[in-house]
């Protein structure tokens, strides 16, 4: 996701994980202590097929956590071809003496400091059941368990998510992990699993050292004690040579995206990371990208490409004036000049925006930085109730701000846009997407926010603003048919919170219907099943280059775990169909944990990578 997708997670099954470490008898308090949290490293296998079946119950009480216990690796799946391999390395040397003292300064820190006090930043109850990492998975064949993969998919459907390759030592948020692509790579009816780190600079560093070393950025400045006390370790580390972090500290854990022809990870903290797929389904970084030296420090990790032009348009945004910047990219790739916007009144928690063909929309929203709550104890990002919601609305071709206008929409907190375009000639503009209500609880309690899907209408020429729910039920993670970017579409798919993070299935609206009667627009729904929860929903056409053929034409895709038995699937189903039936199921050869944003890439633009 994003990065505001996860935060609040359910009670603790740490059933993934091994520790060659013991550990010390769990608390009896749901709060772990600190001593319970003093390992280095782990090893990482996948859910034995044996293993008893699990209910998760979705309270506000959290049960105590309970100990990391060794378990019998899987039996190994018949169909692959190669080995999975552990990727994490272990220093062959012994550790010098700055090293061996900054460690153990860090060990203080996450011990007596600042250890993970609250649930939603204990790794014990952020990394529970399928949340938990894995490692790497070189190319695998799956097996077609149910139907057939339709010829139209051939390409690779490739999921970005967070994947810490060291078990925390201290305060973890879902948001800290490093960036793990999960590829199925079809081709003529087959289907091949491939698993791989973005090899980010940051991952590239611990790797090589065989720990952690850069700080976490949504977990580690808990409170003005440990934020300066982290603060001088890491700046004692860079001095020492340990890292530099004008290489980049990004983790590239959100999403994907093509822009210029070239395939992205990306995370908004870093510049984007380009990657290959190679025919045989394996995944490669080529390495941190700044487009000529045009791209300073960061940008969104979600870009709006615009399939008529091929332009990709972005932003970033930061705690210091300007709080937001927009540009855009040709459709070869080049990047134009900036656009700083220093209207926004504050630095908002700007996550994602929607264009039209004539504009950009950006949302500056009730959640923010918030340096002051930090540095006593808080989240970095928090909640200001009595701020007003804006969306500010500028020409997408625009040089500068002189024709941004803003426009108050009180109560619109929006995380993620789904689209929006132009009517009445571009005096009307359209946006859709889900309103997150109760702000307050978006860091620490996602499982107590619901999100209703909304349109919002905008009269550029008198300044009014109308809006009306198009669902009530609690829905995120929308997408639709990638060819209806900035124009006007019909079919929406969306996740079901079960609650959030957990997806238990996905939905279709027709967001056409509520202009007439203003009725909830569910059209079709899947529901994956007890136990069973999934991912992002992805709409592929079957025909992307027919004019003539329906908007919902295709299929939605995504990954499916179940729970009880630790087998994941990837799920094909018929985006037309009244039920969003199933076309084909395969049976993966390990377990893909959840994550967040996800892109289909047809074997043509895969072979121009």
């Amino acid at each position: 996701m994003d990065t505001l997708s996860s935060t609040f997670l359910p009670k603790l099954h740490f059933k993934y994980i091994l520790s060659p470490i013991p550990l010390s008898p769990p608390p009896t308090s749901p709060l772990p202590q600190p001593n319970s949290l003093n390992i280095s490293s782990v090893r990482i296998e996948d859910k034995p097929k044996t293993s008893s079946s699990t209910t998760t119950t979705t309270t506000s009480r959290r049960a105590a956590p309970q100990p990391l216990k060794k378990q019998t690796p899987p039996t190994p799946t018949p169909t692959p071809t190669v080995q999975q391999t552990n990727t994490r390395k272990r220093p062959t040397e012994p550790l010098s003496l700055p090293t061996t003292i900054f460690n153990v300064i860090d060990g203080f820190i996450n011990t007596f400091v600042d250890p993970p006090l609250r649930p939603s930043v204990d790794p014990r109850y952020v990394l529970s059941d399928n949340f938990a990492p894995v490692d790497e998975l070189p190319p695998t064949l799956c097996q077609v368990v149910e139907g057939s993969l339709p010829t139209s998919l051939n390409g690779a459907y490739i999921r970005n998510g967070p994947n810490p390759q060291f078990l925390p030592r201290g305060p973890y948020h879902l948001f800290d992990g490093d960036g793990m692509l999960h590829s199925i790579r079809i081709s003529d009816g087959k289907a091949t699993l491939c698993s791989r780190y973005v090899k980010t600079y940051k991952y590239t560093v611990e790797n090589k050292n065989g720990f952690s070393v850069v700080p976490n950025v949504f977990s580690g400045f808990n409170g003005l004690t440990a934020s300066a006390a982290r603060g001088a370790l890491a700046a004692a580390r860079m001095v020492a040579g340990q890292f530099n972090p004008v290489n980049g500290i990004g983790l590239a854990n959100t999403s994907l995206a093509l822009i210029g022809g070239k395939l992205y990870a990306l995370g908004e903290s870093d510049l984007p990371y380009e990657v290959k797929v190679a025919e045989n389904g394996d995944i490669f970084t080529e390495g941190r990208n700044d487009f000529d030296g045009k791209l300073f420090m960061s940008m969104t990790a979600h870009p709006k490409i615009d399939l008529d032009t091929k332009e990709a348009f972005a932003f970033r945004y930061g705690p210091m004036p300007p709080f937001l910047t927009f540009f855009r990219f040709n459709a070869d790739g080049t990047k134009q000049p900036d656009v700083p916007i220093f209207s926004m009144t504050s630095p908002s928690f700007l996550h994602d925006f929607a264009i039209t063909k004539k504009y950009a929309i950006f949302p500056e929203i009730q959640i923010g930085m918030n340096p002051m709550e930090m540095m006593a104890g808080g989240s970095p990002v928090g909640a200001n109730p009595g701020k007003v919601p804006r969306l500010g609305v500028i020409p997408r071709y625009a040089k500068d701000e002189s024709e941004m206008k803003w426009f108050d929409v009180p109560g619109f907190n929006i995380i993620h846009a789904i689209n929006g375009w132009d009517e009445d000639d571009g005096d009307t503009i359209v946006l859709v997407a889900p309103n997150i209500l109760s702000v307050e609880h978006t860091l620490e309690r996602m499982d107590l926010i619901h999100a209703s899907v909304e349109k919002v209408k905008i009269d550029l020429k008198t300044g009014m603003v109308s809006r009306h729910p198009v669902s009530t039920r609690n829905l995120d993670f929308a997408v639709i048919n990638p060819a209806y970017v900035g124009k006007k579409n019909k079919y929406v798919y969306a996740a079901v919170g079960d609650p959030m993070p957990k997806i238990s299935g996905v939905v279709k609206l027709d967001v056409s219907v509520s202009d007439c009667d203003r009725c909830d627009c569910i059209v079709a729904n899947r529901l994956y099943g007890e136990g069973c929860f999934g991912g992002e929903p992805f709409f592929v056409a079957k025909e992307p280059n027919n004019p003539n053929a329906d908007e919902d034409d295709g299929y939605v895709v995504s990954y499916v775990h179940n729970e009880k038995t630790g087998e994941s699937r990837f799920l094909v189903m018929d985006a037309k169909s009244p039920n969003l039936d199933i076309v084909a199921a395969v049976k993966l050869p390990r377990r893909v944990p959840y994550g967040f944003h996800g892109l289909f890439v047809r074997e043509n633009d895969l072979n121009k990578l």
